[in-house]
């Protein structure tokens, strides 16, 4: 019975020809229909035109990120150039009326909510480009800085207006490009995250200045000390910390300008160019003057000039201004630089320690809001200054004496052929080297330097110079040899030099002969 069963089985299957397979009549039917649509499918699309493929379109921007610094600025070149023919837009536009400060609009905007947009408020901008990034053709977002601050510019296909369609309007803009904004202040509403970033929506871009070379990038930045250094305004345009030096070094000279008006003092100007070269011991800088026919030295200190508008009945002057000297350069020492240089009648060393720490501290103050700073050297020490008054005093043998274990001839013997030996002994026993020549000055310098200046971090005072050491400073009234003269320091760099003046020409006569002697020495 079984064996005839299993044969009515086999009686009832059917051979699938594509498969080689006895399948059911009704699995044979089912498949042979699956086959006839799949073959109609095949019959159709081959009968249907083929569809090119799409390839996603790169932003020219990226393209562009590519290329070379010598190619990138061929090729935009040539578009600005043909932008200059068309005139379409002009890429160097005469005027854009620019009616809002970037540090303006962001504080009186900032409490804007998210999703708010204030179309009444027109916001008529200008700025240099840092960021472009689409999304799509209709979307366009771009970083804008002035100012020293930031912020976002969106702009949309359907808020343009002016005469220039959306896409011309940005097609050709590009990193580091100057541009004018027209739009209106606003708030976005992104769905990722709960609140938005403050931007102007734009209606209208008018490329002001185009920029024809490749800027660093944001994220990687411009680091290169040389390059920085001979691109400043690149160095500008991408660390702010650059820009804010010039700020501060602005509102310093400010402040010592108002500091000293307040006080009755008259700003000058003195020559620059002088016949000889007076009023500081340094080596000047020759120039040639044409038409006299004669060499001229660039000054060295505007101090003689100075003097001589005191002698004339100008009672307090001041100039501030550039002086040259032709020597060594290092961290501290620049060719050129700039200094505050005052002279006021009736006055002695002691009024003007206290106008030093008046000016300085109040500086400080005006600056930075506190009279606690941080100082952070080239070689990574860092150095916490309070500026604050009064600054502390060392004298300068009584300090030697206690930091060298010696006691030092009296101040009216340290000019003499004993101490030149006597310092020369203190050198060898503190294992400090001084170069030749090694007169009396320049060992006590040397000594001031390594033992006194290395302590000086907080705002100090270092006093009682001897007189050889000062031949324009006045003889001190209690202390024979030593003369009213101070330096200041802070951080271990002397920021200034001042003393009561010498008045008296006999001495001053016999100072000059006693530099003269120790130069010979």
């Amino acid at each position: 019975m079984a064996e005839e069963g299993g044969a009515d089985q086999l009686a009832n299957l059917h051979l699938d020809e594509v498969t080689g397979e006895k399948v059911s009549k009704s699995e044979l039917k089912k498949r042979q229909k699956q086959r006839t649509l799949g073959e109609r499918r095949r019959e159709k699309a081959a009968a249907a035109p083929s569809k090119p493929k799409v390839e996603k379109e790169v932003p020219a921007e990226e393209e562009e990120s590519q290329l070379t610094p010598n190619q990138y600025y061929e090729i935009r070149c040539r578009n600005i150039q043909k932008l200059r023919q068309t005139q379409n837009p002009n890429p160097y536009p005469h005027k854009f009326n620019v009616t809002t400060d970037l540090r303006d609009f962001l504080r009186q905007h900032e409490s804007i909510k998210t999703g708010e947009h204030l179309k009444d408020v027109e916001v008529r901008l200008g700025g240099r480009i840092y960021t472009k990034r689409a999304s799509g053709t209709k979307l366009v977002f771009y970083d804008i800085r002035a100012e020293g601050v930031k912020v976002q510019v969106m702009c949309q296909a359907q808020e343009a207006a002016g005469d220039v369609p959306f896409e011309q309007q940005h097609e050709h803009l590009r990193r580091g490009d100057i541009i004018g904004i027209v739009g209106y202040p606003g708030r976005t509403a992104p769905r990722n995250r709960p609140e938005g970033q403050l931007s102007i929506f734009a209606r209208e871009i008018i490329l002001l200045t185009p920029c024809l070379h490749q800027i660093p990038s944001e994220h990687y930045g411009f680091k290169d000390q040389e390059q920085r250094y001979r691109q400043r305004y690149l160095d500008l345009i991408m660390n702010d910390n650059s820009r804010n030096v010039f700020l501060t070094r602005s509102k310093m000279i400010t402040y010592i300008r108002r500091f000293l008006d307040e006080k009755d003092f008259v700003e000058v100007e003195t020559p620059m160019m002088n016949a000889i070269a007076g009023g500081a011991t340094a080596k000047p800088f020759i120039t040639h003057h044409n038409d006299l026919d004669m060499n001229l030295f660039m000054r060295v200190a505007p101090e003689l000039y100075l003097k001589m508008l005191i002698v004339g009945g100008l009672e307090r002057v001041y100039e501030l201004g550039r002086q040259f000297r032709n020597e060594g350069i290092d961290l501290t020492h620049n060719p050129e630089f700039t200094t505050a240089e005052f002279y006021m009648a009736y006055a002695d060393v002691y009024d003007l320690m206290d106008i030093t720490e008046e000016m300085v501290s109040g500086l400080v103050k005006h600056i930075t809001g506190g009279y606690q700073t941080k100082f952070k050297t080239q070689t990574g020490e860092v150095y916490e200054v309070n500026w604050e008054k009064p600054w502390h005093r060392v004298d300068m043998i009584t300090t030697l004496e206690e930091k060298c274990g010696e006691k030092f001839p009296p101040g009216d013997e340290l000019h003499t052929t004993a101490t030149n030996d006597f310092l020369k002994g203190v050198l060898k026993k503190m294992k400090v080297e001084c170069t030749p020549p090694q007169t009396n000055a320049r060992m006590l310098d040397k000594l001031v330097g390594e033992f006194i200046e290395n302590d000086c971090v907080n705002p100090t005072f270092i006093t009682g110079h001897p007189q050889m050491m000062s031949p324009l400073a006045k003889y001190h009234r209690d202390r024979s040899g030593l003369c009213e003269r101070f330096e200041a320091f802070v951080c271990k760099k002397e920021i200034v030099n001042a003393y009561t003046e010498l008045n008296d020409p006999f001495d001053q006569r016999l100072r000059f002969e006693e530099q003269a002697r120790q130069k010979d020495q």
